[in-house]
């Protein structure tokens, strides 16, 4: 692990982007069911969409969430529309999750005005998941908790690493502190909190990175996250790529995807996932990738440990 951690501004990290792509306001970017073990336990569907919106106003260095946002604020009864419209599309689902590729409470994303015709789309779900930045944890969340009832809201907040020099490299715009006093600001109101973490933050080598996503698990079980989700850095959105060409970055091993699930489930503190989106190249052995993704998909749904595969061909 270095020394001190390299920093980027916020000008550098936008200037090394690729093109985003073109979107319709009136519509998501993706949407689909699917299953999920839940807070009480139960295995449920849950219908996930991608809402098309404003993008985010936080430019993390490890961000590829932007390429589905759009430059402008969208017209009201617009995240209405694609809401009603996905809804429409998909087989009926217990949950949902809104996500929107940045923060549900920023104004210039989701506006307040749409809240209650929001509302009155999702109240029939069980729970009701969004996103949102630490720093944006306010009164509008109690807000539209109470428009929401009887359905559970549940925020899932960006921790990422519980390094504090480690955090401040991503240009997340907030400290561990302002990710305590959100939690303890939703703890107390009673909305149920996930986090989303790295493995492996940028400029942490393969073990340290490791060390530091189990640290960050237990750190946030500690300040009363519930659902853990632990996402694989990767490359493909500009400056990530050149921290790659100059070795400055590796992605994650499937091995280490492997064990950070393992260990975390194993701490019996709260739900732990791992994304498993695009993560085959993770796994460079053909002969044992379709089982190491099969188990890993098992695990995240049914929170419980699934005997480990010998392959004669890897040594993962």
């Amino acid at each position: 692990m270095p020394e001190s951690f390299p920093l980027y501004s916020t000008q550098e990290i936008v200037e090394r982007r690729p093109e985003r792509e073109k979107l319709d306001p009136r519509r998501p970017y993706s949407f689909f069911v699917e299953k999920e073990h839940n807070a009480t336990g139960d295995v449920v569907d849950v219908a996930t969409l991608f809402l098309t919106n404003r993008e985010c106003p936080f430019r993390c260095l490890m961000c590829d969430l932007w390429k589905h946002t759009l430059t402008e604020s969208v017209s009201m009864g617009d995240i209405p529309e694609q809401i009603r419209w996905s809804l429409d599309q998909l087989q009926p689902a217990r949950e949902i999750k809104l996500y929107n590729s940045g923060n549900f409470f920023d104004s210039q994303a989701i506006l307040p005005e749409d809240y209650s015709e929001i509302a009155d789309l999702v109240r029939d779900f069980e729970t009701v998941i969004v996103e949102n930045h630490p720093n944006l944890c306010n009164d509008r969340c109690l807000s539209f908790r109470d428009l929401i009832a009887p359905a559970k809201l549940e925020i899932a907040m960006g921790l990422e690493t519980c390094h504090p020099e480690g955090l401040r490299s991503l240009n997340k715009q907030m400290t561990l502190a302002d990710f305590e006093r959100a939690a303890e600001f939703l703890h107390v109101a009673k909305i149920r909190t996930r986090a989303f973490l790295l493995l492996k933050s940028p400029f942490m080598e393969e073990s340290e990175a490791v060390e530091w996503t189990l640290k960050s698990v237990s750190y946030a079980f500690d300040h009363h996250v519930n659902c853990c989700a632990i996402i694989p850095t990767r490359t493909g959105n500009g400056i990530m790529d050149d921290l790659a060409s100059r070795k400055e970055f590796r992605p994650p091993r499937g091995e280490s995807l492997e064990y950070v699930l393992e260990q975390g489930l194993q701490l019996k503190r709260g739900r732990v996932f791992v994304d498993l989106w695009d993560v085959d190249s993770f796994f460079p052995c053909v002969l044992c990738r379709k089982q190491r993704l099969n188990r890993l998909h098992h695990m995240n749904l049914y929170q419980e440990l699934s005997h480990s595969i010998s392959c004669p061909e890897c040594t993962a």
